[in-house]
Protein backbone atom coordinates (compact mmCIF):
# COMPACT_ATOMS: atom_id res chain seq x y z
CA UNK A 1 0.00 0.00 0.00
CA UNK A 2 1.50 3.54 -1.25
CA UNK A 3 1.92 6.30 1.08
CA UNK A 4 -0.71 8.74 -0.90
CA UNK A 5 -3.35 5.91 -0.18
CA UNK A 6 -2.65 5.43 3.35
CA UNK A 7 -2.39 9.33 3.44
CA UNK A 8 -5.71 9.60 1.48
CA UNK A 9 -7.86 6.78 4.28
CA UNK A 10 -6.19 9.24 7.08
CA UNK A 11 -8.10 12.10 5.73
CA UNK A 12 -11.11 10.31 4.96
CA UNK A 13 -11.37 9.11 8.54
CA UNK A 14 -10.69 12.37 9.96
CA UNK A 15 -13.48 14.31 7.30
CA UNK A 16 -16.02 11.54 8.78
CA UNK A 17 -15.57 11.98 12.44
CA UNK A 18 -15.75 15.49 11.55
CA UNK A 19 -18.63 15.10 9.46
CA UNK A 20 -20.49 12.70 12.47
CA UNK A 21 -19.22 15.20 15.09
CA UNK A 22 -21.05 17.84 13.79
CA UNK A 23 -24.26 15.77 13.46
CA UNK A 24 -24.60 14.19 16.96
CA UNK A 25 -23.92 18.08 17.96
CA UNK A 26 -26.70 19.14 15.47
CA UNK A 27 -29.08 16.63 17.02
CA UNK A 28 -28.07 17.17 20.57
CA UNK A 29 -28.57 20.62 20.41
CA UNK A 30 -32.05 20.10 18.71
CA UNK A 31 -32.86 17.72 21.18
CA UNK A 32 -32.56 19.71 24.08
CA UNK A 33 -34.19 22.48 22.24
CA UNK A 34 -36.97 20.70 22.09
CA UNK A 35 -36.84 19.44 26.04
CA UNK A 36 -36.83 23.71 26.72
CA UNK A 37 -39.64 24.36 24.77
CA UNK A 38 -41.36 20.89 26.09
CA UNK A 39 -40.49 22.57 29.75
CA UNK A 40 -42.33 25.84 29.45
CA UNK A 41 -45.93 24.09 29.59
CA UNK A 42 -44.61 21.99 32.34
CA UNK A 43 -43.47 24.69 34.02
CA UNK A 44 -46.25 26.32 34.10
CA UNK A 45 -48.49 23.50 35.30
CA UNK A 46 -45.63 23.10 37.79
CA UNK A 47 -46.24 26.64 39.08
CA UNK A 48 -49.75 26.16 39.08
CA UNK A 49 -50.78 29.46 37.24
CA UNK A 50 -49.40 31.80 34.35
CA UNK A 51 -49.10 35.33 34.98
CA UNK A 52 -50.97 37.69 32.60
CA UNK A 53 -48.83 41.35 31.91
CA UNK A 54 -51.11 44.03 30.94
CA UNK A 55 -52.18 47.86 30.92
CA UNK A 56 -54.80 47.92 33.75
CA UNK A 57 -56.42 51.19 32.12
CA UNK A 58 -57.06 49.69 28.36
CA UNK A 59 -61.12 49.27 28.14
CA UNK A 60 -62.18 46.71 27.47
CA UNK A 61 -59.49 44.50 26.83
CA UNK A 62 -58.10 45.25 30.61
CA UNK A 63 -59.04 47.49 32.75
CA UNK A 64 -60.27 48.15 36.65
CA UNK A 65 -64.00 48.96 37.30
CA UNK A 66 -65.56 50.72 40.18
CA UNK A 67 -64.51 48.56 42.61
CA UNK A 68 -61.00 48.12 41.78
CA UNK A 69 -61.08 44.62 40.46
CA UNK A 70 -59.44 44.40 36.77
CA UNK A 71 -61.95 43.52 34.51
CA UNK A 72 -62.43 43.29 30.71
CA UNK A 73 -62.87 40.75 27.01
CA UNK A 74 -59.15 39.55 27.87
CA UNK A 75 -59.47 39.08 31.25
CA UNK A 76 -62.52 36.65 30.53
CA UNK A 77 -60.75 34.52 28.07
CA UNK A 78 -57.63 34.30 30.01
CA UNK A 79 -59.26 32.94 33.21
CA UNK A 80 -61.67 30.39 30.80
CA UNK A 81 -58.30 29.35 29.02
CA UNK A 82 -56.47 28.96 32.62
CA UNK A 83 -59.82 26.95 33.92
CA UNK A 84 -59.10 24.65 31.07
CA UNK A 85 -55.81 24.27 31.29
CA UNK A 86 -56.13 23.27 35.18
CA UNK A 87 -54.49 26.29 36.56
CA UNK A 88 -55.14 29.59 38.02
CA UNK A 89 -54.47 32.90 36.10
CA UNK A 90 -52.66 36.02 37.82
CA UNK A 91 -53.35 39.53 36.55
CA UNK A 92 -50.09 42.20 36.72
CA UNK A 93 -50.24 45.26 35.55
CA UNK A 94 -46.95 46.73 34.53
CA UNK A 95 -44.79 49.56 32.40
CA UNK A 96 -46.58 49.04 28.65
CA UNK A 97 -43.40 50.51 27.09
CA UNK A 98 -41.34 48.22 29.10
CA UNK A 99 -43.59 44.76 28.33
CA UNK A 100 -41.12 42.72 26.50
CA UNK A 101 -38.26 43.32 29.44
CA UNK A 102 -41.16 42.21 31.62
CA UNK A 103 -41.59 39.19 29.70
CA UNK A 104 -38.36 37.98 29.39
CA UNK A 105 -37.35 38.63 32.80
CA UNK A 106 -39.86 36.39 33.68
CA UNK A 107 -41.48 38.79 36.01
CA UNK A 108 -44.87 37.73 33.51
CA UNK A 109 -45.20 34.49 31.71
CA UNK A 110 -47.69 36.20 28.36
CA UNK A 111 -48.54 39.78 27.46
CA UNK A 112 -51.96 39.37 26.58
CA UNK A 113 -54.05 43.10 26.70
CA UNK A 114 -55.21 44.05 23.06
CA UNK A 115 -51.27 43.40 21.83
CA UNK A 116 -50.62 44.24 18.13
CA UNK A 117 -48.63 41.97 15.88
CA UNK A 118 -45.97 43.73 14.58
CA UNK A 119 -42.79 43.56 12.16
CA UNK A 120 -40.57 44.71 15.16
CA UNK A 121 -42.12 42.61 17.82
CA UNK A 122 -42.14 39.43 15.79
CA UNK A 123 -38.93 39.68 16.52
CA UNK A 124 -38.79 39.91 20.47
CA UNK A 125 -42.27 38.17 20.98
CA UNK A 126 -43.21 34.48 20.02
CA UNK A 127 -47.28 35.20 19.12
CA UNK A 128 -50.34 32.93 19.03
CA UNK A 129 -52.91 32.68 16.80
CA UNK A 130 -54.60 36.44 16.09
CA UNK A 131 -58.08 36.28 17.52
CA UNK A 132 -59.47 39.62 16.88
CA UNK A 133 -58.51 42.32 13.60
CA UNK A 134 -58.87 45.75 14.74
CA UNK A 135 -58.51 49.27 12.88
CA UNK A 136 -55.96 51.64 14.47
CA UNK A 137 -58.45 54.58 14.47
CA UNK A 138 -58.28 58.28 15.11
CA UNK A 139 -60.55 60.03 18.39
CA UNK A 140 -61.12 63.90 18.09
CA UNK A 141 -63.26 66.13 19.56
CA UNK A 142 -66.59 66.14 18.62
CA UNK A 143 -66.43 69.92 17.06
CA UNK A 144 -62.96 69.25 16.15
CA UNK A 145 -62.28 71.19 12.52
CA UNK A 146 -60.45 67.04 11.92
CA UNK A 147 -62.25 65.33 9.23
CA UNK A 148 -59.37 63.61 7.82
CA UNK A 149 -55.38 62.62 8.09
CA UNK A 150 -55.41 65.24 5.57
CA UNK A 151 -56.27 67.86 8.37
CA UNK A 152 -53.35 67.24 10.34
CA UNK A 153 -51.79 70.03 8.99
CA UNK A 154 -50.11 71.57 12.59
CA UNK A 155 -52.16 70.03 15.21
CA UNK A 156 -51.15 67.86 17.99
CA UNK A 157 -51.24 64.19 17.82
CA UNK A 158 -50.90 61.71 20.84
CA UNK A 159 -50.81 57.75 21.29
CA UNK A 160 -49.71 55.55 24.05
CA UNK A 161 -46.31 55.13 24.93
CA UNK A 162 -45.27 51.62 23.83
CA UNK A 163 -47.95 51.04 21.52
CA UNK A 164 -48.40 49.78 17.83
CA UNK A 165 -50.63 53.19 17.68
CA UNK A 166 -47.52 55.05 18.29
CA UNK A 167 -45.16 53.30 15.97
CA UNK A 168 -47.21 53.27 12.73
CA UNK A 169 -48.12 56.97 13.68
CA UNK A 170 -44.35 57.90 13.22
CA UNK A 171 -43.60 55.71 10.39
CA UNK A 172 -45.90 57.98 8.10
CA UNK A 173 -43.23 60.60 6.66
CA UNK A 174 -45.84 62.42 5.16
CA UNK A 175 -48.45 62.60 8.15
CA UNK A 176 -44.65 63.28 10.87
CA UNK A 177 -44.62 66.29 8.27
CA UNK A 178 -47.28 67.59 8.84
CA UNK A 179 -48.11 67.48 12.73
CA UNK A 180 -47.25 70.34 14.86
CA UNK A 181 -43.13 69.68 15.98
CA UNK A 182 -42.95 66.80 13.68
CA UNK A 183 -43.42 64.48 16.70
CA UNK A 184 -46.08 62.26 18.48
CA UNK A 185 -46.79 63.09 21.96
CA UNK A 186 -46.54 60.39 23.75
CA UNK A 187 -48.85 58.98 27.28
CA UNK A 188 -48.82 55.78 29.58
CA UNK A 189 -52.43 55.61 29.48
CA UNK A 190 -54.34 56.07 26.76
CA UNK A 191 -56.74 57.88 29.25
CA UNK A 192 -54.33 60.71 30.19
CA UNK A 193 -54.41 61.11 26.48
CA UNK A 194 -58.53 61.10 26.34
CA UNK A 195 -58.64 63.85 29.25
CA UNK A 196 -55.87 66.15 27.28
CA UNK A 197 -57.99 65.66 24.16
CA UNK A 198 -61.10 66.87 25.77
CA UNK A 199 -59.49 69.89 27.79
CA UNK A 200 -57.95 70.91 24.14
CA UNK A 201 -54.46 70.58 25.08
CA UNK A 202 -54.05 68.04 22.01
CA UNK A 203 -56.29 67.44 18.96
CA UNK A 204 -55.71 63.85 18.00
CA UNK A 205 -55.54 59.97 19.94
CA UNK A 206 -54.67 57.35 17.85
CA UNK A 207 -56.22 54.74 19.51
CA UNK A 208 -57.11 50.45 18.50
CA UNK A 209 -60.79 51.17 17.83
CA UNK A 210 -61.98 48.41 19.98
CA UNK A 211 -60.39 50.35 23.38
CA UNK A 212 -61.78 53.51 21.35
CA UNK A 213 -65.00 52.69 20.69
CA UNK A 214 -65.33 51.46 24.70
CA UNK A 215 -64.37 55.23 25.24
CA UNK A 216 -66.58 56.61 23.12
CA UNK A 217 -69.61 54.79 24.59
CA UNK A 218 -69.16 56.02 28.12
CA UNK A 219 -68.58 59.98 27.02
CA UNK A 220 -70.49 60.12 23.34
CA UNK A 221 -70.70 63.58 23.23
CA UNK A 222 -67.10 64.54 24.00
CA UNK A 223 -65.58 62.61 21.11
CA UNK A 224 -65.82 61.63 17.05
CA UNK A 225 -63.84 58.42 15.35
CA UNK A 226 -62.58 59.43 11.68
CA UNK A 227 -63.38 57.14 9.13
CA UNK A 228 -59.78 57.39 8.20
CA UNK A 229 -57.06 55.46 10.13
CA UNK A 230 -53.80 53.67 10.50
CA UNK A 231 -54.52 50.68 8.85
CA UNK A 232 -56.11 47.12 10.49
CA UNK A 233 -53.74 45.23 12.51
CA UNK A 234 -54.39 41.73 14.58
CA UNK A 235 -54.36 41.05 18.17
CA UNK A 236 -52.19 38.21 19.60
CA UNK A 237 -51.05 36.78 22.91
CA UNK A 238 -47.16 37.56 23.24
CA UNK A 239 -44.55 34.60 24.69
CA UNK A 240 -41.03 34.56 25.57
CA UNK A 241 -39.47 33.34 22.15
CA UNK A 242 -38.87 29.78 23.69
CA UNK A 243 -42.05 28.90 25.41
CA UNK A 244 -43.40 27.10 21.89
CA UNK A 245 -45.70 24.56 24.25
CA UNK A 246 -47.39 26.77 26.42
CA UNK A 247 -47.99 28.98 23.26
CA UNK A 248 -49.51 25.63 21.59
CA UNK A 249 -51.82 25.01 24.40
CA UNK A 250 -53.28 28.22 24.46
CA UNK A 251 -53.72 28.23 20.64
CA UNK A 252 -55.05 24.91 21.11
CA UNK A 253 -57.49 25.96 23.96
CA UNK A 254 -58.33 29.28 22.39
CA UNK A 255 -59.31 27.18 19.19
CA UNK A 256 -61.65 24.79 20.88
CA UNK A 257 -63.30 28.07 22.81
CA UNK A 258 -63.93 29.66 19.44
CA UNK A 259 -65.12 26.08 17.99
CA UNK A 260 -67.81 25.60 20.73
CA UNK A 261 -69.13 29.25 20.87
CA UNK A 262 -67.36 30.50 24.68
CA UNK A 263 -65.24 32.84 22.82
CA UNK A 264 -68.14 34.56 20.96
CA UNK A 265 -69.78 34.80 24.37
CA UNK A 266 -66.81 36.61 25.80
CA UNK A 267 -67.06 38.78 22.72
CA UNK A 268 -70.54 39.46 23.21
CA UNK A 269 -70.24 40.44 26.54
CA UNK A 270 -68.50 43.10 25.87
CA UNK A 271 -68.84 44.79 22.36
CA UNK A 272 -72.32 43.94 22.15
CA UNK A 273 -71.53 41.42 18.75
CA UNK A 274 -68.81 39.05 17.44
CA UNK A 275 -65.56 40.44 16.68
CA UNK A 276 -63.81 37.32 16.83
CA UNK A 277 -61.08 36.43 13.87
CA UNK A 278 -62.39 32.62 12.72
Amino acid sequence: MNKKYIIFIILLSIISLLIFGCSSQKATQGSSTQNQQDQSLEKIKEKGKFIVGLDDTFPPMGFRDKNGEIVGFDIDLAKEVAKRMGVEVEFKPIDWAGKVLSLNSGDIDVIWNGLTVTPERKKQILFSKSYIISDQSIIVAADSDINSKSDFKGKIIAAQAGSSSYDLVTADQEIMAMIKGGQVKQYSKYTEALMDLSAGRIDAVIIDEAVGRYYMSQKPEEYKMLKDNFGSQEYSIGFRMQDQAFKNEIDKILAEMIEDGTAAKISEKWFGKDIIAK
